[in-house]
């Protein structure tokens, strides 16, 4: 897969196999146990650098480098995590934690390259960060139940066929674009507030 040259804040490219093990569905939401608990580590740090970030924006108008790292490194890992648990994929998410905005290239089938703003932030609109982004919550959670809906059925195609019906691995891959792009917009690597359409890669 080679590398996506971002022209949103963040990009999410994945490349799906042909055929899923019929039994993935089953148990791959097992195996990710322990990427789900470092992932709950990690969400606990990612809430305590926004809100440092949010600080740090609204008082000098940039966000550090290492702070921006961190929150990449942190939504990266989610949905490598997520796509493995959702039974997209059969290869084993890595324990990668790399902190730089293009992808290292560690898992094979997925990128998550970011383009963050670091300099010359808009104070206003990250002081109502926030406000601003709730439009788009509402709208991911509506998203995210047909999301579920979509996983459901696929699973039992699955089950039965080895394979994802295109057009429904497409629809929740495109949720994921869609989640990633407000994570990065409330996690504030960027102030581009994000489209309401799926928008790829």
């Amino acid at each position: 897969m080679q590398p996506a040259v971002p022209s949103q804040p963040v990009t999410f490219t994945f490349d799906p196999p042909d055929r899923v093990a019929n039994w993935r569905p089953l148990v791959n939401w097992i195996l990710a146990l322990p990427h789900y608990l470092i992932l709950y580590g990690l969400r606990i740090l990612s809430e305590a650098i926004a809100l440092i970030s949010w600080f740090a924006i609204v008082f000098t108008g940039s966000l550090p480098e290492a702070l921006a790292g961190i929150q990449m490194m942190y939504m990266r890992y989610e949905v490598r995590t997520y796509t493995f648990a959702a039974f997209l994929r059969e290869d084993y998410p890595p324990f990668a934690f790399g902190t730089v905005a293009s992808d290292g290239g560690e898992d094979p089938r997925l990128r998550v390259d970011f383009v963050p703003r670091l300099a010359e932030r808009n104070r206003l609109t990250v002081a109502f960060r926030i406000i601003l982004v709730i439009p788009q919550v509402i709208v991911l959670l509506f998203l995210g139940i047909a999301a579920s809906v979509v996983l459901l059925i696929a699973l039992f195609a699955v089950l039965f066929t080895g394979r994802w019906p295109e057009g429904m691995r497409d629809f929740v891959l495109n949720v994921y674009r869609w989640y990633l792009r407000v994570s990065t917009y409330f996690l504030l690597l960027t102030d581009e507030y994000p489209p309401f359409a799926f928008v790829t890669p």
